[in-house]
């Protein structure tokens, strides 16, 4: 599984004219399933994200967890991120896991940070053309692969 991870102080996705995801403080969290990729690694990579410290403390450190901040969670589906650019000019997803396969992973992984102190976790939409927006902090932009 790959993350790219942004600590955001708002992000939304939308489909269409419809809100399907909203956040405040927190993360944003692009998350793309590996063909290989298990329950376990879901699991794993849940609860790393939950403790990763990305977020600043008294001291201007960044030492706190977005539990320890109280913040919230987008998830968003993203295949293209096992896009592979090296030869051509077109990508190639063969590294992507198929949908259903994506799909239960994903699932499993937004269920996971659930039961894991996280205050909300807001979603898009599976397979859905969306569009992101979001306020990115610091800027700080994390790539975590477990």
């Amino acid at each position: 599984m790959r993350a790219v991870v942004q600590r955001v102080s708002r992000a939304a996705v939308r489909i269409g004219e419809r809100t399907t995801g909203e956040i405040g403080d927190g993360l944003l969290v692009l998350l793309g399933v590996h063909r290989d990729d298990t329950e376990a690694q879901a699991e794993k990579l849940a609860a790393k994200l939950v403790e990763l410290r990305c977020f600043t403390d008294e001291a201007g450190k960044m030492n706190l967890s977005c539990r320890d901040v109280g913040g919230e969670v987008l998830v968003v589906s993203q295949f293209t991120l096992y896009g592979d650019c090296r030869k051509g000019r077109r990508p190639s997803y063969t590294d992507a896991a198929p949908p259903e396969k994506a799909n239960a992973l994903y699932e499993c992984f937004v269920g996971h940070l659930r039961t894991l102190g996280v205050r909300q976790v807001a979603t898009g939409e599976f397979g859905a053309m969306m569009s992101v927006s979001l306020v990115n902090e610091g800027p700080v932009t994390l790539i975590v692969d477990v």
